[in-house]
């Protein structure tokens, strides 16, 4: 009788467990289900890029330098959350398991090149530059690479003529897809494309700088760059001009399942 006992108490435990063990599964699915259930936790976002930023802005941020090591941490629950670009995130999470992106972005918002205030007359070269490229598809043909990982690649019409002098450029070294350092050490990316491309509309050849993504700004309002890619929509107000939009970002939260 009091092994009966014993067993049928044994059994209410086990089950008990089980129990729990679903509910808290079930609240952790669904403890996260879009970006303002994040505000305030910590939040994982790659060194370097602008949606470390955003995670500072959201919550309590944390660096990382390698996609494996923050998912590992999101994983593990040292994190609650990652921020990061949509076409980056998407590709991350198809190779990663146990993680998922919640349906509603964090941010959208339109990419431009930052120019020196005085310089209207680079402003209107460069406007006059993005719009061929959008009439000619070349900007969408970029975003279709970058973003949707498609098979375009820019090719430089075969009459460019570059004149004497360049501009210089600036870009975030560690910000995919837009500029990174490929395994030869160069700069490549979406961002990069696209000023390649401008330069061969205008003839001339590009000289490139590398900044953080917070001194972007600062390097052209200080003159050390011509042009800059890569910063945040809203730090150029009052520095510098603007250009005419040449793509949209989109940054997302990674969350686990």
């Amino acid at each position: 009788m009091t092994t009966n006992k014993t067993m049928k108490k044994l059994l209410i435990l086990v089950i008990a467990i089980i129990v729990t063990l679903t509910l808290v599964a079930c609240d952790t699915q669904s403890e996260f289900n879009s970006p303002e259930d994040i505000v305030g936790r910590n939040i994982g976002a790659l060194a370097g890029t602008p949606s470390l930023r955003f995670a500072r802005e959201t919550g309590t941020p944390r660096a990382f330098y390698s996609t494996s090591e923050m998912m590992r941490a999101l994983r593990d629950g040292e994190i609650s959350a990652v921020i990061m670009e949509q076409a980056t995130a998407i590709e991350l999470v198809e190779n990663t398991s146990g993680v998922r992106i919640l349906s509603e972005p964090l941010i959208e918002y339109d990419l431009r090149i930052a120019i020196p205030m005085e310089n209207t007359g680079l402003l209107n070269a460069v406007n006059n530059a993005l719009a061929e490229l959008q009439e000619n598809g070349v900007l969408d043909g970029l975003a279709y690479r970058y973003f949707a990982r498609g098979d375009f690649i820019y090719e430089p019409p075969e009459d460019v003529e570059l004149r004497p002098g360049y501009l210089v450029v600036a870009f975030p070294p560690d910000s995919p897809p837009f500029s990174f350092r490929n395994a030869d050490d160069n700069f490549v990316g979406m961002d990069v494309d696209v000023a390649i491309a401008i330069s061969d509309i205008l003839g001339i050849g590009l000289r490139v700088v590398e900044f953080e993504s917070r001194d972007l700004i600062t390097a052209v309002w200080h003159g050390r760059a011509d042009l800059a890619l890569g910063w945040h929509f809203d730090e150029g107000e009052g520095f510098v001009n603007e250009s005419d939009p040449y793509a949209s970002a989109v940054h997302v939260v990674i969350v686990r399942r």
